[in-house]
């Protein structure tokens, strides 16, 4: 069960005066803050149990540092980190702290070559995009994400349902829900609690030939017919004989299918 890290009340840093700079109070920081979503994490204790949860070692590549809470507390442990800031001030606070630091967006910069890690409170806005460019690194051994908690138990099926992004990529990876982190450990404080979303890549992958691998999961997710045996049936037979060797009802919704239980049905059907 996730551990709730919930405490303090951080809400009277939303304030501003009213009149500055216009916009109904808010200052231009504020503005930069929203179009940004810049959320700052500000408790030292929700700081030391993402920290905790990376286990950071080698190279470790931090998107959004923002003011370098979780810089602070990575360089400590890791033997070299990159922050990535594409906000122009905060980068250079960042490295007025001495940090190596990149101006801009993460998302578009080139993986390193060598094995590397990726921790980071990332901002909700662009959680998808980071997560896909996680997952297209070649060298990259794990990543710690804090992110919304609803993004996070999808991803990981604490709902009972597994999504499209999960299956497809469990070959090589590993999702773990981790800890939540209440929103009040953040400033300004956002509407929605947190989560740490882990992903490892796998030592061995489950799959040593993957051919055909993602046409079978995209079949799969088609919705055709409203269960996962309808879209099946439309290009392949045995399909009845894979879903109970998997421990499928044959009118499981695609969701509810385990990805190991994908697995399963892959060795069946090719």
């Amino acid at each position: 069960m996730a551990q709730n890290f919930a405490h303090r009340d951080y809400s009277h840093t939303q304030k501003t005066k009213a009149g500055r700079s216009g916009g109904g109070g808010r200052t231009s920081r504020d503005r930069a803050r929203r179009e940004l979503s810049q959320n700052f994490l500000v408790d030292t204790r929700a700081v030391d149990l993402v920290v905790r949860t990376a286990r950071p070692s080698g190279l470790v590549l931090e998107p959004g540092a923002g003011e370098g809470a979780l810089t602070r507390a990575l360089v400590r442990q890791a033997s070299h980190v990159t922050a990535y800031e594409i906000d122009p001030l905060l980068a250079l606070k960042l490295k007025a702290g001495g940090f190596d630091v990149v101006r801009g967006d993460f998302t578009k910069a080139r993986p390193p070559r060598e094995p590397f890690a990726v921790v980071g409170n990332i901002p909700y806005s662009i959680t998808s995009r980071i997560v896909d460019w996680c997952l297209r690194a070649p060298t990259l051994t794990s990543a710690t994400l804090l992110t919304q908690r609803e993004y996070a138990r999808k991803r990981t099926g604490d709902y009972g349902r597994w999504s499209k992004v999960t299956v497809e990529t469990w070959p090589w990876f590993t999702w773990h829900l981790g800890a939540t982190i209440g929103r009040e450990n953040f400033r300004p404080v956002p509407s929605v609690d947190s989560s740490i979303l882990r992903l490892e890549r796998r030592d061995t992958p489950l799959l040593s030939d993957t051919t055909g691998w993602q046409e079978l999961v995209d079949l799969g997710f088609t919705g055709v017919g409203g269960s996962l045996r309808a879209s099946l049936k439309t290009r392949h037979s045995g399909v009845d004989a894979a879903l109970h060797r998997a421990g499928v009802n044959p009118n499981t919704l695609v969701g509810h299918v385990h990805p190991d239980q994908w697995i399963t049905l892959f060795h069946c059907l090719r």
